[in-house]
């Protein structure tokens, strides 16, 4: 707890969904934030990530009458790749109230559900427009924004390279960061939220010393992925764990004008979730489109290794109607160069060079395998993912058949089919590796104890995800254990008895904005804060302490979200 200083303020270390997450929590909860980012704006990868974002016993589901829980989820997660039980509970049983907090609290629209690769249910959420991640991350933005304009609750200070850790015995208790040529000094508990190493590539990288067979490739990160915060960590003697498993994601998306760009655009792995289809060169299935990201990659792979006749380049293939249920992503990546729509069917087998029959031959075939499985769900030839039996043949040969179609189409319908077509290659796009952490997102030193005052979450921490994460995790992964650090990081700043809260006096604000601002009433007692950290569900909500963050989020909802950037020159910046 805060016995060693009396901080007044828990710091955050990047300005993602895991960081905006963070401090948005402390703030609800009655604390002050101050949230560093190197870059000159907000938002980090979490922007760019356009499936969605996981939640199992969601509203939204609900109303869907999809049958999913928390166990199903679980099950699903440990599946796909996680080894560590503990802490993929914490993931998927947070992910119901998590999501429904983004929806109710920040008045998202979170209202589409699809299924993607190694999911046994529809769970991965997104909005009818924009990108999910571009979406959410930037509401919380916004809202911390309002707050730091508003009050003295929140600071956001970018172009802050944070790059030591300052100790106190074994607690951490606060950071330097360089800014404008000047060493700056912040004393509080960290969070560490500033990303993986998938843009670190230099000779003495993170990624050369773990997975020098990668630096070739590829990646969907931007340039301030360094993994700074692992290095920090380890710089003080936290453990770091999984820091080999690198994914490796299958549909990076390839511009035909800038063909060997290193940072390149990734194609939601929501358009094969709702029907979208992997063909090689020769305009022939040969996977599981809803396979485990690993999986796919290593049947691309494999496809070019055994066979010297196979060449690049893969494509990804949408019909009409997949098409039309994410007809949004496609027109911004068809305006962006790096789709292409065909008119028909025809047409396309003309642009890749192989005979209109193939690509008959290929749709009816996955038509067939797909009534089939309709009518015999138990009765196929080959081994299913994640269990049972498929029809599906091409898939079905790898040992991990597919079991869910979805937009289907008849093979007499190809040829006046109109497409939506991405050429795609393999990219590096997610770090599963990092610090080490417990359940309540404490970083732990080499022999299993927690560090005081020092906290990770988002792609900064490792074991949460194992040797490979499902899509839609990674969101989620930001705002549950986001959400985690910054209850965690309140308790060790308000101390015993919380005699060092900033907020638990009342605090009165002058009416503007319409009325919307007025008195706030006396915080909840200490027990109800108590309580609240212990509470996943947050039940408790409706203390008056985090009033003024309520007439900010009202206030917030009156403006358009989401420009593309974002200043935060805030807290005196």
């Amino acid at each position: 707890m805060a016995a060693v200083f009396p901080a007044n303020q828990v710091i955050v270390v990047g300005g993602g969904l895991a960081g905006m997450s963070a401090a948005n929590t402390v703030v609800e909860l009655g604390g002050r934030s101050l949230l560093l980012d190197k870059s000159s704006f907000c938002g980090g990868n979490s922007t760019k990530a356009t499936s969605g974002i996981n939640g199992a016993g969601t509203k939204t589901q609900k109303t869907k009458s999809i049958p999913d829980n928390a166990e199903i989820f679980i099950a699903d997660t440990l599946k796909g790749g996680a080894k560590k039980p503990e802490l993929a509970k914490v993931l998927c049983a947070n992910s119901a109230a998590d999501v429904d907090w983004l929806v109710d609290k920040f008045d998202l629209d979170l209202s589409l559900v699809a299924r993607l690769g190694g999911h046994s249910q529809p769970r991965t959420h997104r909005g009818k427009e924009r990108f999910p991640g571009m979406t959410i991350t930037y509401a919380l933005i916004q809202m911390l924004e309002k707050v730091a304009e508003k009050t003295n609750r929140a600071r956001i200070i970018t172009k802050a390279e944070v790059f030591k850790l300052v100790q106190s015995g074994r607690s951490v208790v606060g950071c330097e960061y360089r800014k404008a040529g000047k060493v700056v000094k912040e004393f509080g508990p960290m969070v560490l939220a500033s990303g993986g190493f998938g843009a670190d590539f230099g000779s003495d990288s993170l990624l050369a010393t773990y997975r020098p067979d990668l630096l070739h490739l590829p990646t969907t990160n931007g340039e301030h992925c360094t993994g700074d915060a692992i290095k920090m960590g380890e710089a003080i003697g936290a453990a770091t764990i999984d820091l080999e498993w690198v994914q490796v994601h299958p549909t990076g998306l390839v511009k035909p004008d800038d063909p060997d760009a290193k940072v390149k655009f990734l194609a939601a792995e929501a358009l094969r979730g709702v029907g979208g289809l992997v063909l090689d060169a020769n305009g022939q299935r040969f996977c599981n489109e809803l396979g485990r990201r690993d999986y796919v990659t290593g049947e691309m792979w494999k496809k070019l290794r055994t066979n010297p006749g196979n060449k690049p380049p893969f494509r990804l293939c949408l019909n009409r109607a997949a098409a039309d249920e994410i007809i949004w992503h496609a027109k911004h990546y068809t305006g962006r160069g790096v789709m292409k729509f065909y008119p028909s069917g025809e047409d396309l087998a003309k642009d890749m060079g192989v005979p209109l029959q193939t690509l008959v031959d290929t749709h009816q075939k996955h038509f067939e395998a797909a009534k089939k499985q309709e009518k015999d769900p138990d009765g196929g030839n080959f081994p299913a993912y994640p269990s049972g039996k498929t029809w599906d043949e091409p898939s079905g040969k790898t040992g991990s058949g597919k079991k869910f179609f979805h937009n289907i189409i008849d093979g007499s319908k190809v040829a006046t089919e109109p497409f939506y077509v991405a050429i795609i290659t393999p990219v590096i796009h997610y770090c599963m590796g990092g610090l080490e952490c417990t359940v309540d997102a404490e970083c732990i030193d080499k022999s299993g104890k927690a560090i005081p005052g020092l906290y990770v979450a988002g792609e900064a921490a490792g074991g949460i995800h194992g040797n490979n994460r499902l899509g839609g995790n990674s969101l989620l992964d930001c705002v549950v254990f986001g959400r985690v650090a910054g209850k965690a990081a309140c308790k060790f700043t308000f101390g015993k008895d919380e005699k060092f809260k900033p907020c638990s006096c009342a605090t009165q604000i002058g009416a503007r904005n319409g009325g919307v601002w007025g008195n706030l009433a006396t915080a909840r007692s200490p027990a109800a804060v108590r309580d609240y950290a212990k509470d996943p569900e947050q039940k408790l909500f409706a203390g008056n302490v985090r009033d003024v963050y309520v007439s900010t989020m009202i206030e917030s909802r009156r403006t358009q979200l989401l420009p593309i950037q974002i200043s935060t020159g805030l807290g005196g910046e």
